[in-house]
């Protein structure tokens, strides 16, 4: 079976892997578009808060 191919701004930025580093923790990556569109930066802080049943993640000085 062939590999699809992942193409800048296609619907695959949704889609994202849940991977685990070290024994507690997890991470996700972004698609560099929605950082760019956020101005944000390597190392930005940010905040993430648990509403319901969604992950929200915010830039750490606009709280």
């Amino acid at each position: 079976m062939p590999r699809t191919q992942r193409r800048h701004g296609s619907g695959s930025e949704k889609i994202r892997k849940l991977s685990k580093t070290g024994r507690y923790s997890y991470y996700i990556t972004m698609p560099k578009s929605f950082i760019d569109r956020l101005g944000w930066r390597e190392r930005q802080l940010v905040t993430v808060e648990m509403e319901d049943d969604h992950l929200i993640i915010r830039d750490w000085k606009k709280n």
